[in-house]
């Protein structure tokens, strides 16, 4: 069974910086491209960022890019997002999501899911 585990959300003021886990159990992480993506209240679930299984291939929506790092550790089945000079339009639910292609922007391609975790980037 996959299990995908969001966790370091909070509340935090613009200018600061918080960093996302997702723990994912066992053979679910290894070997799968993993994204980031976020929705805010009456808006579409977006893309954020991704990482293919290497490690060594990153992508980024433009609003976050230079801002926002995705990274992982195998070793510990972990995924993050490290995210610098937080804005308040950044604030939403973010979730940590498994794909089954090599690189992908699209929430249609992403078959697991975590439950999110809550960002509130206050002014």
């Amino acid at each position: 069974q996959v299990q995908l585990v969001e966790s370091g959300g909070g509340l935090v003021q613009a200018g600061g910086s918080l960093r996302l886990s997702c723990a994912a159990s066992g053979r679910t992480f290894t070997g799968y491209t993993m994204g980031w993506f976020r929705q805010a209240p009456g808006k579409e679930r977006e893309f954020v960022a991704c990482i293919n299984d290497s490690g060594r291939s990153t992508a980024y929506a433009d609003s976050v890019k230079g801002r926002f790092t995705v990274s992982r550790d195998d070793a510990k089945n972990t995924l993050y997002l490290q995210m610098d000079s937080l804005k308040p339009e950044d604030t939403a639910v973010y979730y940590c999501a498994r794909t089954y292609r090599y690189t992908s922007s699209n929430r249609y391609d992403y078959n697991y899911w975590g439950q999110g975790t809550q960002v509130t980037v206050s002014s």
